[in-house]
C-alpha cells in the first residue's frame, strides 16, 4: 500500500536543492561565454546537492510525473534507440525526437571547422539533412561510443565486443540469483578528456552505471547510478526510461517486476530554471498512471512505440525550461 505518493522524493528533493541555494559555476568553453558576453547575459550556474536516492515500486503503478507533463513519446523513443546499439542519432530524427539535436550538430560543426569548411549549417538545416540524405547522416550524425554503443557494442582493450545488454537477459533467464548483472556506460579510455579526440566519446556520460537484481520472490530491480543529473529537464526523462527498461528486461526474462532505484552523484538546478522549479514544487501530485507491455513480446530487439500503453495520465501543465549549452565536447 502506498502511504505517501512516490512523486514527493522528486519534488522534496528540489525542495532541498532550492533551500541550500549556492553558486556554482559551470565549465562553459570560450565561444559559449561570448554568445552570453554579446547578448549582455550573466553566465547561468548551478546549485547542487551530492549523494541522493530515490526509490520506485513499480508493481502497480509508473513513474512519470504529474506536477509537469512529460512527453512519454520521447521517452520511449529514446528509450528504444539506446537499445538499436548505433550511436546515430537519425533514429531519433526521422521519429521526431530532438532531444539530442543539438549536441550533435555542435559535433558536425567541430567536424567541418576540422575539414576547414566554412558554410555551415545551422541546427534546422542540419536536421532536415539528416532525415533526406543517408550518407550525409552516416558521417556526421553518429557520434561513435554514446550510450547505445557501449549497451550493445562496449569494446575491450583488444577490440573484443560486449553486447550487454544480451549479456544481461540471457544470464538472469539461467542464473537470476548471481549479484553481477551490472551494465558500465563509462570507458575511460572512451571518455573525451582523457581519450584521443578521434576515439572520444560526444560527452561523459551521466548515467555511468546501472544494476539488476532478483530478490527472493522472483522480482527485478534497477539501480541506476547517475554522476551528474539535471533534476528538472532530465530526470523526469530518466526516471521513466529505467523504469520502462526495468519492466521490459522483466517480462523479456519471464522474472516479476518490483523496483527502479535510482542514486545520484550531483543532483543540480540551473540558475534559468528557478521560475520553473518554483511552480513545479507548488504544485500537488496526481493519481499515479499505470503502463502496460505487450504481453507477446519476448525479444528484447522486438519492442516498437506501439507496444507500450499508458493509462490514466492526468498532469499539471507542461513546463518549458531551456538547456544550458556549456559548448564543447
Amino acid at each position: 500500500m502506498i502511504t505517501q505518493h512516490p512523486e514527493y522524493q522528486y519534488l522534496d528533493l528540489l525542495k532541498e536543492i532550492m533551500k541550500s541555494w549556492g553558486k556554482k559555476e559551470l565549465f562553459l568553453t570560450p565561444e559559449v561565454q561570448q554568445q552570453y558576453i554579446d547578448r549582455g547575459e550573466e553566465f547561468p550556474y548551478i546549485t547542487s546537492l551530492f549523494g541522493r536516492m530515490m526509490r520506485f515500486d513499480l508493481r502497480e503503478w509508473f513513474p512519470l510525473l504529474t506536477t509537469k507533463k512529460v512527453f512519454l513519446k520521447w521517452v520511449i523513443v529514446e528509450l528504444l534507440w539506446l537499445l538499436k546499439g548505433s550511436g546515430n542519432i537519425k533514429y531519433l530524427i526521422d521519429n521526431n525526437v530532438h532531444i539530442w539535436d543539438e549536441r550533435w550538430w555542435k559535433k558536425y560543426v567541430e567536424m567541418k571547422k576540422l575539414e576547414w569548411e566554412t558554410d555551415l549549417m545551422d541546427v534546422k538545416a542540419y536536421i532536415e539533412k539528416v532525415k533526406s540524405d543517408e550518407e550525409f547522416a552516416n558521417k556526421y550524425a553518429d557520434l561513435g561510443p554514446a550510450y547505445p554503443v557501449n549497451r550493445r557494442h562496449f569494446k575491450g582493450h583488444d577490440d573484443r565486443e560486449a553486447d550487454q545488454i544480451a549479456w544481461v537477459i540471457e544470464w538472469l533467464k539461467n542464473r537470476p540469483n548471481r549479484k553481477s548483472y551490472v551494465v558500465s556506460a563509462r570507458h575511460p579510455c572512451y571518455t573525451y578528456e582523457m581519450a584521443r579526440e578521434w576515439e572520444s566519446m560526444a560527452l561523459p556520460p551521466c548515467h555511468t552505471t546501472f544494476q539488476f537484481n532478483v530478490n527472493d520472490q522472483g522480482e527485478l530491480s534497477c539501480a541506476l547510478f547517475q554522476r551528474s543529473a539535471d533534476m528538472f529537464l532530465g530526470i523526469p526523462f530518466n526516471i521513466a526510461s529505467y523504469a520502462l527498461l526495468t519492466m521490459m528486461i522483466a517480462q523479456v526474462t519471464w522474472l516479476k517486476v518490483w523496483e527502479f532505484v535510482h542514486f545520484i552523484g550531483d543532483a543540480h538546478i540551473y540558475s534559468n530554471q528557478i521560475e520553473q522549479v518554483t511552480e513545479q514544487i507548488s504544485r500537488s501530485p496526481r493519481p499515479i498512471p499505470t503502463m502496460k507491455l505487450n504481453p507477446d513480446i519476448m525479444d528484447i530487439d522486438a519492442f516498437t512505440y506501439e507496444d507500450f500503453t499508458l493509462e490514466w495520465y492526468d498532469p499539471h501543465g507542461t513546463l518549458k525550461g531551456e538547456v544550458v549549452n556549456i559548448g564543447g565536447f
